[in-house]
């Protein structure tokens, strides 16, 4: 039986996928002091994935971007890196949920549907509160079937 962690008072291990340092900080320092919940920055495909494959992860948080990010020595942007991950049976199951600065009428459909995340929410952050709620509601979705 799948539970909503954050009502039973466990925090969440969140993985924040994010190539500017100030961006990482910024989502970091809200999910841990207003959620209470484990983050760990990273930027490389194989990290991440190493990562999740080695320990539980409850939610991705996808920059789509990821203009410094390279993969098999070409560059990657979140788009392709959720693919990746969405494309393997072992790491498939990771909810994503995709950060953009570029957020048009249209754009969170658009981007969720090239990539297979399972959210948006666009960037800068100005709901702090609202952005924690979104990281928990993508989590609880995939873990309890809902969507």
């Amino acid at each position: 039986m799948s539970m909503n962690l954050r009502v039973i008072g466990i925090a969440m291990q969140i993985v924040i996928v994010e190539d500017d340092p100030m961006n990482a900080l910024v989502m970091s320092k809200i999910l841990t002091r207003l959620g209470g919940h484990h983050v760990t920055v990273l930027e490389s495909v194989e990290a991440v994935f190493g990562l999740i494959r080695t320990s539980h992860v409850d939610v991705l948080v996808m920059d789509v971007s990821l203009s410094n990010t390279v993969h098999e020595g070409r560059p990657i942007d979140g788009i392709e890196f959720t693919r990746l991950l969405k494309a393997d049976e072992h790491l498939a199951a990771v909810p994503v949920l995709l950060a953009t600065a570029h957020a048009m009428k249209g754009d969170a459909e658009r981007l969720i549907r090239e990539s297979g995340a399972d959210a948006y929410i666009a960037k800068p952050i100005c709901d702090p509160q609202g952005f924690v709620a979104k990281v928990e509601a993508c989590a609880r979705r995939t873990t309890t079937g809902a969507k």
